[in-house]
């Protein structure tokens, strides 16, 4: 719900950076597992309780996440480029409530709803963009992407907000987990039935 307009603040700075960064040869991939590497790190912190970190290491993760689209759009996008992307940001998504299992397993019934709903929620944006695809419809609402990014309740920037919450106040897991994983699922069943108007041929499969 907020990406479009997160977008229109972030990315003018973005892409500044990113053709700076490209013209020193870096690529828009090894930025991404940058990102990738920082989020993991930020998972690790707070398994062991260093949450104050883990909220530092998570935003320069997401900025990393940022950057490496700024880097592509400063050079050549790629098909695998776009793909390893969102690859990474799923990982990234399962490890941080993950890790708040690891650090307290009292936390195991919230994490699971709310790494079920990610599950569930992943599964209806990944389709949604190849019934796009096919049907050759573009959008650039959430910046210039290399898959079709469906709106929704939910989107990048709540779950972020969402694990920021998560670092400041880790006693409250559980609410924030249950709370958060409805609205997930919400989203995603909102997502379902506009593909099911969108795209429906009237046939079941």
């Amino acid at each position: 719900m907020l990406d479009a307009y997160a977008r229109r603040l972030i990315d003018p700075p973005l892409n500044r950076a990113g053709r700076a960064m490209a013209s020193t040869g870096i690529t828009a991939n090894t930025v991404t597992l940058l990102g990738l590497c920082l989020g993991l790190l930020s998972a690790a912190s707070i398994v062991l309780g260093y949450f104050g970190v883990a909220l530092v290491v998570l935003l320069l993760s997401r900025i990393a996440d940022g950057l490496d689209g700024a880097v592509a759009r400063a050079t050549q996008k790629s098909d695998f480029g776009g793909y390893l992307d969102i690859t990474c940001d799923f990982l990234f998504y399962g490890a941080v409530p993950m890790a708040f299992v690891w650090h307290d397993p009292s936390n195991a019934a919230a994490g699971a709803f709310v790494l079920t709903s990610f599950y569930f929620n992943g599964a209806s944006f990944l389709g949604y963009a190849i019934l796009a695809e096919r049907h050759d419809m573009e959008t650039e609402a959430q910046g210039i992407k290399s898959l079709y990014y469906s709106n929704g309740l939910l989107e990048g920037t709540e779950t972020v907000l969402f694990f920021v919450l998560l670092c400041l106040f880790p006693s409250v897991f559980p609410a924030l987990s249950w709370v958060f994983g409805g609205l997930c699922f919400l989203t995603a069943s909102l997502r379902l039935y506009g593909a099911s108007k969108l795209f429906s041929d009237g046939k079941d499969h």
